[in-house]
């Protein structure tokens, strides 16, 4: 199995960046294509970008342009880099991982899943 921590939300205002780290357990890293997820209150979680294992990238359309997603195979992590946050982007951040292929903007077709990490991005 994976375990998954994310870290590096905050409180920000808006216009501010923030990378947003999650590190994975185990050593087949590799082997999973990674996802960040975010679910703000009272809402649906939502899909933010993915990364493929042969770091293809996709993103939702609100943050395109915005957000980069990478990863760091040596060091068993992923990263969201927001930039030029809105109040909008408030919400907790998941990152998740997968083995299988599937539709990747759909939560149900990942294993593995983080604790979290809060960003609130005040106007």
């Amino acid at each position: 199995q994976v375990q998954l921590v994310e870290s590096g939300g905050g409180l920000v205002t808006a216009g501010a960046s923030l990378n947003l780290s999650c590190a994975a357990s185990g050593r087949t890293f590799t082997s999973y294509a990674m996802g960040w997820f975010r679910q703000a209150p009272g809402k649906e979680r939502e899909f933010v970008a993915h990364i493929s294992r042969n770091g293809g990238t996709y993103y939702a359309d609100s943050v395109k342009g915005r957000f980069t997603i990478s990863r760091d195979n040596a060091k068993n992590t992923v990263y969201l880099q927001m930039n030029s946050l809105k109040p909008e982007d408030t919400a907790v951040y998941y990152c998740a991982a997968r083995i299988r292929s599937g539709t990747y903007s759909s939560g149900r077709t990942y294993d593995y899943w983080g604790q979290g990490t809060q960003v609130t991005v005040s106007s």
